[in-house]
């Protein structure tokens, strides 16, 4: 682990449609240096491009770091915040109305790569003054519209 080094990401997802054509889109902030990461899923839902933005920023890491996450997405950083995974995978991947947990194989991954990294999961308000979660929601929005023009010709 990199401990003199601390990795900031923040990171968004966005569906047109909920299940829809989806985007995501990460910022990862370092030093004095900065990466802007993007996708698209044609058939999704928000949560799964939320978590998908997440994961993607985290596989780009080169080496075991500290990361200071930051999402939008209550979904997403309450799982790790309030223990939601740990009762989960618990009670085999089931919710405390015993339905089974959605999303497993995006959690699992985050678990994976909670392994590798030193991840503390901070919550932000979508849509404010975040200058980077803006610009993560921008990305995931533009993945959808570029897709859509593609099919299009528009």
């Amino acid at each position: 682990m990199k401990k003199d080094i601390t990795v900031y990401i923040y990171t968004d997802g966005a569906c047109s449609g909920n299940p829809g054509p989806g985007g995501w889109g990460a910022v990862l902030v370092w030093e004095n240096k900065e990466k802007e990461l993007w996708g698209y899923e044609a058939d999704t839902t928000n949560n799964r491009m939320e978590l998908t933005a997440a994961i993607r920023a985290l596989q780009t890491l080169k080496f075991p770091c500290r990361v200071e996450l930051y999402s939008d997405s209550a979904y997403l950083v309450n799982a790790f915040g309030k223990g939601w995974l740990e009762k989960w995978q618990a009670n085999g991947w089931r919710t405390s109305g015993k339905k089974e947990v959605e999303n497993q194989d995006l959690w699992q991954e985050l678990l994976l790569l909670g392994q590798i990294h030193e991840i503390k999961w901070n919550k932000v308000k979508g849509h404010a003054d975040n200058i980077y979660n803006n610009r993560c929601d921008q990305l995931a929005v533009e993945a959808i519209k570029k897709e859509k023009s593609l099919k299009t010709g528009i």
